[in-house]
C-alpha cells in the first residue's frame, strides 16, 4: 500500500512524524480516513481517537482533544489541542478531563453553552469507553 508523510503535533511537542499508510481521524462532523493521494482538505477535529497504521511508523492510537487536520500534496499534518497515547496512562487522563468538564458544566448558566458542554462531555465519555 502507498505511504504518505504524516505529522501529529501538540502544543508541547511533535508526537509522530514519518511515512504511514493510513490515519483514521475524529472529524468534528464525523470520523474519516486519510490515505495516500487523498484530496486536499482542511478539517476541524473533535475529541476522539486517532489511529495511525502502516509505513515506517508503528501502529499507534492516541486521544486528541480537538484540533485541525491539513491534508495536502506533501502529506497530512494534525495540530492537536492536546494529545496523549491511548495506552496505560490514557484512562486516568481521560477520567481527569471528564471530571473537569463535569465541574465546568455545573457552573454554566447560559443554556446554549451548557448544551454544547454536555455534548462534549458525552463525546469524552464515549471515547473513554473505547479505551477499555
Amino acid at each position: 500500500m502507498a505511504t504518505f508523510a504524516f505529522e501529529l503535533v501538540s502544543p508541547e511537542r511533535l508526537l509522530i512524524t514519518g511515512k504511514v499508510e493510513q490515519v483514521r481521524l475524529p472529524g468534528a462532523e464525523g470520523e474519516f480516513v486519510v490515505m495516500a493521494n487523498h484530496a486536499p482538505q482542511l478539517a476541524l477535529l473533535g475529541p476522539g481517537i486517532i489511529e495511525v497504521s502502516g509505513g515506517d511508523v508503528a501502529a499507534q492510537r492516541l486521544f486528541v482533544d480537538g484540533g485541525f487536520c491539513d491534508v495536502g500534496p506533501n502529506g497530512c499534518t494534525v495540530l492537536a489541542e492536546a494529545a496523549i497515547a491511548a495506552d496505560g496512562d490514557a484512562p486516568a487522563a481521560m477520567d481527569a478531563l471528564i471530571a473537569e468538564s463535569e465541574k465546568s458544566i455545573a457552573a454554566l448558566e447560559d443554556l446554549a453553552r451548557r448544551d454544547e458542554a454536555e455534548r462534549r462531555l458525552a463525546t469524552l465519555r464515549t471515547v473513554r469507553a473505547q479505551l477499555n
